[in-house]
């Protein structure tokens, strides 16, 4: 029997190949090199078919040896090259694809692959420029078009980006990668909305896309939708549950959701995938932080920065953990090193402000304030072409629009300074947060109008937090004429009728919103105020609405909380709840919007403060610049509120007394 012709089974492993019948041609291909071990061409072809198994290390050694029978193959050298790529071999793919192109220099298939190496390098403009290359060689090449975008993005120009990859899609519109990248883009402009569509689309195609179902979790927290983003990260951990990065992505989410514990175990997570993967050591550090854990956060810092010293965030962020330890100076050292490492970073600003402000270094801290209107999304702050007013404008005669931004408390706080800006002879249209436009319209004569409306025609514009840096405020000339915003006499009436003369009532709050960062560790447990309930004549009254409302079902044995009714504050926001702190002897409140309103009110009002608070209470002293009568009681150490209430219980024994 005559042995079998090498080449006419390497011609059907050949035809095998072509029809896409690969494991026949691999059969075929294992036969020639049984035959002919020297047979290059057998070698080559068996290991293309060894990388598209995965069997990297096999590959590179069948390409490997053809290349020694053929050194100047520019095929042999390509694959080779994609196989080195394949395997994290960078600097050698690079070369190899080198020599390809000196033996075939106008090949734009060996241009386009040497791109894709150039990137894996992080050598984005040479990637282009290789790209560029290959799509003069052949105008209608996509995947140079895909892969010239892909580089485009990671340079941040996206609008270039979003050129190429429409460009793909509007010939391939089944290109999964081409939809997913878009969405990429697309979040990195922040646009959110349609980074989601984007990624839908990917999935529409191919619906175990799992970095896909991953950015579209990343781009619905962008639109705070936590809840759908968290499902959409937990589908892309149920496809591929060893990837360290969507651990991270859905531990921030979980974060955004108050989920602390698990957030913390998500990160947790990362780092048992990936040890020392340093935006897991960072991010739960940020958990930390939010636990009110601020030794363990900035150790976690710490920890991060050793791994990578360059990382403005961190350094921001462990300067946080520095002001909350009341180490201020360290806090302005670490400050300082984010921005020197990224002189435009608008929160290392911000966050230094806060520091500054605490301190009363208002000549500092204001200027430092205004980065906030560069943040990736600042809350309420708007561009329009009108200019904004910085205070050296003449406003005789002109309009100037006005517009909250933040919390309802910034909004009661800083609505002071309409007052002054009317005096200079504008007139004032202020745009303010839905609920408080009623309130806010009887005490004033400027137009008050809803959040998201505008008036039609202004000469200037301001956000209501800028007023005191337009107006050159210091601690010691901050507008402090109140009462500045009014009850209505009839709703006073009713609830003094309701309320009854008797006892010294005392209105109490006790948590603010839950969702936000500034609430971490300022409610005041409800329980701690059984020892005011307890002593003789005292009513204490609930002024809580929303986040915390339940807390009324377990109160502890012997003490009562009077409530007001399903009927309290049922029509527009805040209305009761003024004539409620009219009819009463003392509030008492942590940071809420409900101190800012007794103090806008002038009530006699106290404040329960942790340990380091918001910058507008300053540091120890026991007044409130902001408004005049209201008393300070702040925690001696971290989370310790028995001294707080011990010396409310003495001042208001005394308070009773009189």
């Amino acid at each position: 029997m005559n042995p079998p012709n090498p080449q006419q089974l390497f011609q059907q492993a050949i035809q095998a190949h072509q029809r896409g019948d690969l494991a026949q041609a691999e059969l075929f291909y294992l036969q020639v090199l049984k035959v002919a071990p020297a047979h290059a061409a057998a070698g080559h072809m068996l290991g293309i078919i060894r990388a598209q198994q995965g069997r990297n290390a096999e590959a590179l050694s069948l390409i490997g040896g053809a290349l020694r029978a053929h050194p100047h193959d520019a095929d042999i050298l390509t694959n080779y090259a994609n196989v080195l790529n394949a395997l994290g071999r960078f600097d050698e793919a690079l070369a190899h694809h080198d020599r390809a192109l000196a033996a075939r220099p106008s090949d734009a298939e060996i241009l386009n692959n040497r791109g894709s190496v150039l990137q894996a390098l992080g050598r984005f403009e040479d990637a282009i420029a290789s790209h560029t290359q290959a799509l003069r060689l052949k105008g209608d090449f996509l995947d140079a078009f895909y892969n010239r975008g892909n580089a485009l993005m990671q340079l941040g120009r996206h609008q270039e980006a979003l050129a190429h990859f429409d460009r793909v899609l509007t010939a391939q519109p089944g290109h999964a990668d081409a939809w997913n990248n878009m969405g990429n883009t697309l979040q990195a402009l922040k646009r959110f909305a349609e980074a989601v569509a984007a990624y839908d689309r990917a999935l529409a195609v191919q619906p175990r896309f799992a970095a896909a179902w991953s950015n579209r979790g990343n781009a619905l927290a962008g639109l705070g939708r936590h809840q759908e983003a968290l499902d959409s990260h937990d589908k892309a951990l149920a496809l591929d549950p060893g990837n360290a990065e969507t651990h991270i992505h859905r531990g921030i989410v979980l974060r955004d959701l108050n989920r602390l514990d698990e957030a913390l175990a998500a990160n947790d997570r990362a780092l048992a995938l990936r040890p020392g993967y340093v935006d897991a050591v960072s991010n739960r550090g940020m958990v930390l932080w939010h636990m009110g854990r601020n030794e363990e956060a900035l150790e976690a810092y710490d920890q991060a920065l050793a791994i990578n010293p360059d990382l403005a965030v961190t350094w921001s962020n462990r300067g946080n953990a520095l002001r909350n330890l009341r180490r201020t100076g360290e806090a302005m050292e670490s400050f300082d090193r984010a921005l020197a490492l990224d002189p435009d970073y608008p929160e290392g600003y911000w966050n230094k402000s806060f520091a500054k402000l605490q301190l009363q270094d208002f000549e500092a801290g204001l200027p430092l304030y205004e980065w906030r209107k560069k943040l990736p999304r600042p809350d309420g702050l708007r561009d329009f072409p009108q200019p904004v007013w910085t205070g050296r404008e003449d406003l005789k005669g002109k309009t100037l629009f006005l517009y909250a931004e933040q919390g309802l408390g910034d909004t009661f706080q800083f609505f002071r300074y309409v007052a002054r800006v009317q005096a200079l002879g504008a007139e004032v249209v202020i745009a303010v947060q839905n609920p408080l436009v009623t309130i806010l319209q009887d005490a004033t004569s400027a137009r008050v109008i809803a959040f998201r409306d505008r008036p039609e025609t202004f000469d200037y514009h301001a956000a209501l937090m800028s007023l005191p840096l337009a107006f050159g405020t210091r601690v010691e000339t901050i507008p402090v004429a109140t009462p500045y915003l009014r009850a209505r006499p009839d709703l006073v009436d009713r609830w003094a009728q309701r309320l009854g003369p008797d006892g010294f009532k005392i209105g109490i709050a006790w948590q603010g919103n839950r969702a936000a960062a500034v609430d971490i560790g300022r409610p005041l447990p409800l329980p701690r105020f059984a020892g005011l309930a307890q002593m003789p004549g005292v009513r204490l009254i609930s002024l809580q609405k929303n986040d915390g409302i339940e807390e009324l079902a377990n109160l502890p044995d012997g003490m009562t909380v009077e409530t007001l009714g399903d009927d309290f504050d049922s029509g527009p926001a805040f209305l009761d709840t003024a004539a409620v702190m009219q009819n009463m002897d003392l509030i008492i409140t942590p940071c809420t919007s409900i101190a800012h309103l007794a103090g806008a009110l002038a009530r006699p009002t106290w404040v329960g403060l942790k340990y380091v608070p918001d910058w507008r209470w300053f540091l120890d002293r026991p007044d409130c610049p902001w408004y005049p009568g209201m008393r300070l009681f702040r925690q001696p150490t971290p989370g310790d509120w028995a001294p707080v209430f011990a010396d409310m219980r003495a001042a208001l024994a005394g308070l009773i007394r009189t």
